[in-house]
């Protein structure tokens, strides 16, 4: 009887490893893995060169946070984290590491980024109702918004947690009309990326 149960087992996940190859999820993981991999190394030597070559990112992050208010910085992130995430949110977790309150500083930070998130996904929502947008989705990207609808999931989490920008995949996933409700739950990784990160980047500005 164990026996028949170990073989159901192997046969459905050699089924389900089938229908991920056949249907091309390996594929699709694997170039998203490759296209986060170079990014992640040009931000970590990006820090060490800037810091190393350029200036002391010490003597920076000091003069910023003299220069503007905690909310004048907050604002500028939720911005940039709202519309394409334009600054990388790496420059901010550095910020914060040199505040007098961090940890809370980073917490704002995890849960503007995350907010920024939401309301890419809302502005995603309304590009598709361009009537131009919409006709050029249909036709010339229908095979690759199928794909990405299918695995919006893991999209979600890529963007979540490697640097790529989270606004990016959240208005990919308003395009294809991903629900909003796993947006919500998936993007809650966006917290671990920033204390993740923080450990990181505290320890090397």
């Amino acid at each position: 009887m164990e026996r028949t149960n170990v073989k159901r087992k192997k046969s459905k996940a050699k089924l389900l490893h089938q229908y991920y190859q056949y249907t091309g999820f390996y594929e699709f993981v694997w170039k998203s893995v490759k296209k986060a991999l170079l990014p992640i190394a040009l931000v970590i030597g990006a820090i060490f060169a800037i810091d190393y070559f350029i200036f002391d990112l010490n003597t920076f992050f000091k003069e910023m946070t003299q220069t503007l208010p905690p909310e004048g910085v907050f604002t500028i992130f939720f911005v940039s984290e709202s519309l394409l995430g334009l600054i990388p949110p790496e420059i901010f977790i550095a910020w914060a590491g040199k505040t007098a309150k961090p940890i809370l500083f980073l917490s704002i930070l995890a849960v503007l980024s995350y907010i920024g998130g939401l309301i890419s996904y809302f502005i995603g929502v309304a590009i598709t109702k361009i009537p131009s947008v919409h006709r050029y989705l249909e036709v010339k990207m229908q095979k690759h918004l199928k794909n990405t609808a299918k695995w919006g999931g893991f999209l979600i989490i890529v963007g979540a947690l490697l640097p790529i920008p989270f606004s990016i995949t959240c208005v990919a996933a308003g395009i294809i009309s991903f629900p909003f409700r796993y947006v919500t739950l998936y993007g809650t990784l966006r917290f671990l990326r920033f204390a993740l990160y923080a450990l990181v980047i505290f320890n090397v500005v």
